[in-house]
């Protein structure tokens, strides 16, 4: 089983974040322009929380909030649960799965922001391995 920071590698490293006082739709647009459904909030590379389609969702467009008016720091999840790159993508699995998380910061022993995982990268993988287990498999039955 892989562990995150091989998932981080193979992602590449590029962090796609914003800053607490961006408006949510600035934080909206750069969640279109890189494809991806959540965004690392950091100030002084120090990670303060995340924001997700989710929160917008829950916390501006229900409530009828405008997404121009409101600061990503007042509707950001701020006590954010992370993962280390040491863990496998099982475990992660497991986090996400047990607490209804679809991303995950990945952060190392020094507090220092590695990365993010989805549900996407973790799921990808797991059926890469799964694949691969199956081809090994095959192999040998056909010995």
């Amino acid at each position: 089983m892989k562990t995150l920071k091989q998932i981080l590698a193979s992602k590449g490293g590029k962090l796609v974040t914003v800053a607490p006082d961006d408006s949510v739709f600035s934080a909206l647009q750069v969640m279109a322009e890189y494809n991806v459904g959540a965004v690392l909030v950091i100030e002084k590379e120090q990670l303060l929380g995340i924001f997700s389609e989710r929160d917008y969702a829950r916390k501006v467009s229900l409530q009828d909030k405008s997404s121009r008016d409101t600061r990503v720091r007042d509707i950001m999840s701020g006590k954010v649960l992370y993962v280390t790159p040491d863990q496998t993508v099982d475990e992660c699995m497991a986090i996400m799965t047990e607490r209804h998380f679809r991303h995950l910061p990945v952060l190392d022993d020094d507090h220092t922001l590695l990365g993010i995982v989805s549900i996407g990268d973790v799921v990808k993988e797991t059926i890469s391995e799964q694949q691969f287990i199956i081809q090994q498999m095959e192999k040998y039955i056909a010995g």
